[in-house]
């Protein structure tokens, strides 16, 4: 089994709201900061989101999604490389972007890059005092094809975001196209709300991992976006052989339901709930070789 590998997302402005530690995207310096505790405590991925804004009505094109500052995803990626004590794998999130300022963004050289492989149906409001955040957008397999080939010929590997099984069928039918090199790196989201949620359950997971196409080098990883259920999952996904995403944006809570205060401390929770199980974990030369990126 794998060392374990860790990301860290720390921007919940779209999912909760309500978290008073979690600065706007637009203050690039606390926000590089929580990813560089983040990472000096023991993450190798960080998955950011940079400086964005969300379409507030449903546009033209039928879609509604966030729009990017490209001059504030640079700042913010230089930032956090300079601030590590380890250079981190750097995973653009952002996968509700509109393709066209997903590409431009690849010229900035992420190591990873994110996609959604079915549509996006995402309803965020935990916190009714809050106005619901909605995202809404088709993402067809020539777009999916389209994105993956520009980031094989620029060198960035694709995370395929996987909500439900589709994606998981959209993922073989873009390997088939060798647009996907192995191992390929997909995660797998859980109780993420919306008319793409898969239930945050043990019998979730495995539904999810059994439905991975069989004969491929894949490593898996997962979020769950659920307070009550996220420290119960985890536990299993290290077990079972999985990777996991933890910070602000899936879960900023505490098992005692408390707000964590950093995101550094839900690093160092999953940390020792690793070892606990018997699993080390990886630093980011590591999990580097493992997801098969050049060294840095």
């Amino acid at each position: 089994m794998d060392k374990l590998i860790i990301t860290v997302t720390v921007d919940s402005t779209m999912s909760y709201p309500g978290n008073p530690h979690c600065p706007p995207t637009e203050n690039v310096g606390a926000v590089s900061a929580e990813y560089i505790r983040a990472v000096n405590a023991g993450a190798s991925i960080t998955h950011i989101h940079g400086v964005h804004v969300l379409d507030r009505e449903m546009q033209a094109d039928g879609r509604r999604l966030s729009r990017t500052d490209y001059e504030g995803w640079k700042k913010l990626q230089a930032l956090i490389n300079a601030g590590c004590q380890a250079r981190p794998i750097m995973q653009f999130g952002i996968a509700s972007a509109r393709t066209e300022e997903k590409l431009r963004l690849m010229e900035l050289h992420p190591d990873m890059m994110a996609i959604a492989f079915n549509a996006h149906d995402e309803f965020f409001q935990p916190d009714p005092a809050f106005a619901a955040n909605e995202m809404y957008a088709s993402h067809p397999r020539d777009e999916l094809e389209t994105y993956s080939r520009a980031a094989l010929e620029k060198g960035v590997k694709v995370e395929v975001e996987a909500f439900h099984t589709g994606a998981l069928w959209n993922l073989e039918f873009i390997a088939k196209m060798d647009l996907l090199p192995e191992p390929i790196w997909t995660t797998l989201f859980l109780g993420w709300p919306g008319g793409s949620w898969t239930p945050p359950t043990p019998r979730g997971l495995v539904y999810m991992v059994d439905c991975l196409p069989a004969g491929r080098k894949i490593n898996w990883n997962v979020s769950v976006m659920d307070p009550a259920t996220q420290w119960k999952i985890l536990p299993q996904v290290i077990a079972m052989g999985g990777h996991v995403r933890v910070g602000w944006e899936d879960n900023p809570y505490l098992e005692d339901g408390t707000l964590a205060q950093t995101n550094a401390l839900l690093v160092e929770k999953i940390i020792r709930i690793a070892r606990e199980i018997g699993r080390e974990v990886a630093t980011p030369a590591e999990a580097r070789a493992i997801i098969g990126l050049p060294a840095r």
